[in-house]
């Protein structure tokens, strides 16, 4: 593979829409008041609220994992991206109203309106860590290993060091409001992308036909383990080492749940609706949204295992830390497939779709970074600041949350490079969230479901499922156990979450109950239901959220269907 450059006109595509996507983002930006400032003023509609939550999930994290992993293994990874409807759905059915009910900010606020403010700081902070070592700093490296190949004689630290300041740049003056309007256009954009690579790929090796030929020919050579009909299949055996079917049925709906109805990055997008209708349509459109991933971003990646898996990629000087923990060379997909998206475009596009692929890629790392900056400046704000200082005005607010994302800016930049220990981006990604969420769930499903839980019971899920969950990740990364080191994470995350609301369910039954103004409007019961039912007979069948989750689901499992 010879060297990478630019041609003048991917140049000037991606220099015009860094400085269009800045000026757009400041001026959409709105800090009149904190509420203006961290929930864009209450006031987005649904094609918005849809549009936005897609655009932050699918950063360039999500991209470059995609299709790596596809190309490590198989289509498993697409599980992560349906089940997101599945669990939308759940997401809009049951926790939305509550959150929209109690105009919270944060969902560390709502765990205080549940339960006390113990559970409150301890999540807010775990939010915080989290939303800096896993979101920001993973789309920082993926912009990194994109940039790298076109300028290697600069440093990773300085490329970052610009990624970040050039998704800052917006993020911080205009608040949320700049972040979702950039992400309509940044989630357009990165859709278009994906679309012409995908077509580019299809055209280069000779079709579906071409696919999936290709793919047997090498499973009959010995380079493939699996022909093209198993490699179609979402999920294996419960011993799989990839994607195990009882994994898919525990673990995937675990971390899904966690991301999208706890985690404040994507929740906040959520809250942000003008009202609870519009709150419940917008997340059902980022479902339909997350479908066609299967066949713009994953597949792809299976096309880079017929056209590039001899392709030596020791030319773009990109290195990758061994197992010994020393930098090696890579020199082909197979030691780096964190490569196989760049290998791709910068292989099969031509002239003038390459720039805009690749502005697609910085708009999917600044739609991450942007969102997980201003939902942890979110954070810190009002579950620290405004409480230590509740005098202080909205204005202050504003002027805190904005010195608090430039603090989040540095050290997210500052942790990016340790993701290169890892064996691939999306192993990296899905094995710690796969460890902190267990107890989070556990607190936000028995605290819905259950008027006995308490906060002591949630305390103690809390902090006890966090030191379990440390102990497992340095037991996976840096030592062995017979039976843990070897369990697969899909299956380790199900069996914490048990452990976790027994502990939280225990020690509710022991200590007192919850007071009542800690229960009352903030349990899910049947009469919520046959309210709303009354309520959703006088609209129409297509605003009445029901029915089109079911139409969603049928979508869903149609696909899902054909390939298992």
């Amino acid at each position: 593979m010879e060297n990478i450059s630019l041609n003048w006109i991917d140049i000037l595509i991606i220099i015009v829409y860094l400085l269009g996507i800045i000026w757009y983002g400041i001026k959409k930006g709105n800090q009149e008041s904190s509420e203006d400032y961290f929930l864009a003023g209450r006031n987005m509609t649904w094609p918005i609220v849809g549009i936005s939550l897609f655009a932050a999930n699918i950063g360039s994290s999500t991209l470059i994992g995609l299709s790596s992993d596809a190309y490590n293994t198989n289509i498993g990874v697409y599980n992560y991206e349906w089940m997101a409807a599945v669990v939308l759905v759940f997401f809009a059915i049951f926790f939305l109203p509550f959150y929209l009910k109690t105009k919270v900010y944060t969902m560390p606020e709502f765990l205080e309106r549940r339960y006390d403010s113990r559970s409150r700081y301890y999540f807010s902070f775990i939010t915080i860590v989290g939303n800096v070592i896993i979101d920001t700093a993973a789309g920082l490296y993926a912009g990194n290993l994109i940039l790298k190949i076109l300028f290697p004689e600069v440093d990773s630290i300085v490329i970052i060091g610009l990624l970040a300041l050039a998704a800052a740049a917006y993020t911080i003056p205009g608040g949320l409001s700049s972040v979702v309007h950039t992400e309509v256009i940044q989630a357009l954009l990165l859709l278009a992308g994906s679309v012409l690579l995908t077509y580019f790929a299809f055209t280069e090796v000779g079709g579906w036909e071409g696919l999936m030929t290709g793919l047997d020919g090498l499973k009959d050579s010995g380079y493939l383990a699996k022909n093209s009909n198993e490699i179609m299949h979402l999920a294996g055996p419960a011993n799989d080492p990839v994607m195990p079917w009882t994994g898919l049925l525990f673990g995937i709906p675990l971390l899904g749940f966690y991301f999208w109805a706890n985690n404040q990055f994507m929740v906040q997008r959520v809250l942000s609706a003008k009202d609870l209708n519009h709150g419940r349509w917008g997340a059902l459109f980022a479902g339909l949204l997350k479908l066609p991933v299967l066949f713009v971003m994953v597949f792809p990646g299976l096309v880079a295992i017929v056209l590039f898996h001899q392709t030596d990629i020791s030319s773009l000087n990109y290195f990758t830390v061994s197992e010994t923990g020393t930098s090696v060379l890579c020199t082909n997909l197979q030691n780096c497939p964190n490569m196989t998206y760049p290998v791709l475009i910068y292989n099969l596009l031509p002239a003038g779709v390459l720039g805009l692929v690749i502005a697609g890629l910085l708009a999917a790392m600044s739609s991450s970074i942007s969102a997980t900056l201003n939902s942890a400046s979110t954070l810190i704000t009002m579950d620290f600041v405004s409480k230590m200082n509740p005098n202080l005005s909205s204005k202050g607010l504003v002027r805190v949350g904005q010195i608090a994302t430039v603090v989040l800016v540095i050290l997210a930049a500052s942790w990016a490079p340790q993701i290169e220990k890892f064996a691939s981006l999306w192993e990296y990604l899905q094995m710690v969230l796969g460890f902190i969420a267990p107890p989070v769930v556990a607190v936000f499903l028995l605290g819905l479901f259950w008027k006995r839980a308490n906060g002591n019971g949630a305390i103690a899920s809390l902090v006890i499922g966090l030191l379990l969950a440390i102990t497992l990740i340095v037991i996976k990364v840096y030592g062995y156990i017979p039976f843990i080191s070897d369990m697969h994470f899909l299956h380790t995350a199900p069996l914490l979450l048990l452990v976790c609301m027994a502990i939280h369910a225990a020690v509710s039954l022991m200590t007192d109950p919850p007071k009542s103004e800690s229960t009352d409007g903030l349990i899910w019961t049947k009469e919520i239901f046959t309210q709303e039912t009354e309520e959703l007979k006088s609209m129409a069948w297509y605003q009445n959220y029901r029915i089109l989750a079911i139409i969603l689901l049928a979508i869903t499992a149609t696909i899902v269907t054909y390939y298992f």
